[in-house]
């Protein structure tokens, strides 16, 4: 065990940040296990929060192989490469980004509800999760920030697999990892306590951080 809970884990991880907080940064939690680790960073650094919701466009009946990803603001991310070689078609390609669409807005209104994305345009990304297995989910967001305008992309984990955390740096501007245990088998290992996250604490925390005092820098997307 490395961290007592999420909270114990965005504590120590916002110290390793700190060199950030002159930065116009934003701090994006991936839903939903990273917000609780996420609303920590950005209570410490005196800077906004917001979810990043990404998904993944699979392909049909291989959901895991995945050609790009969307996100808010009608942002895709596309792989050619991989498209190509998977053969899909542009109908078929579609089909899928119709159906990711409805669950990334279904997904948005439950967390967000009518509140707007923080404008990421021109300044730093902090992308933060509770850990990182495959990071394939922490690749997306950091592929969707880059298209909605960041100036930068922070990715930022407490603990994280080394070969994940190593191939992620070709996707962000820094990756921050407290700990690459050796033997990783899975996120929650590390963790005293890492019980499942419900939409309503998500929702509570983006709340608490609205209305503490830290909105100065807040703009929304347009």
């Amino acid at each position: 065990m490395l961290f007592d809970d999420r909270t114990d884990a965005g504590r120590r991880l916002a110290r390793r940040l700190e060199a950030l907080r002159a930065d116009d940064v934003v701090v994006l939690g991936l839903p939903r296990g990273g917000v609780p680790v996420a609303f920590e960073v950005a209570r410490e650094l005196g800077a906004p929060l917001d979810v990043i919701v990404v998904r993944k466009l699979g392909v049909p009946h291989r959901p895991e192989y995945a050609v790009g990803a969307i996100g808010e603001g009608d942002v895709r991310v596309l792989n050619d490469e991989v498209w190509r070689h998977v053969g899909m078609d542009a109908e078929e390609l579609a089909d899928v980004e119709r159906a990711e669409r409805t669950e990334l807005s279904r997904r948005v209104k439950r967390f967000r509800g009518e509140h707007e994305r923080i404008a990421l345009t021109d300044r730093t990304a902090l992308i933060v999760d509770d850990g990182m297995a495959t990071g394939a989910t922490a690749r997306a967001a950091c592929q969707v920030a880059r298209a909605q305008g960041a100036r930068r992309v922070v990715l930022a984990v407490p603990v994280g697999a080394a070969d994940a955390v190593r191939s992620l740096r070709g996707d962000a501007d820094d990756v921050v990892c407290l700990a690459e245990p050796a033997r990783f088998m899975a996120v929650g290992q590390w963790y005293g306590d890492f019980g499942q996250t419900q939409d309503s604490e998500v929702a509570e925390l983006l709340d608490r951080a609205r209305s503490r005092g830290e909105t100065g820098s807040v703009r929304p997307a347009t």
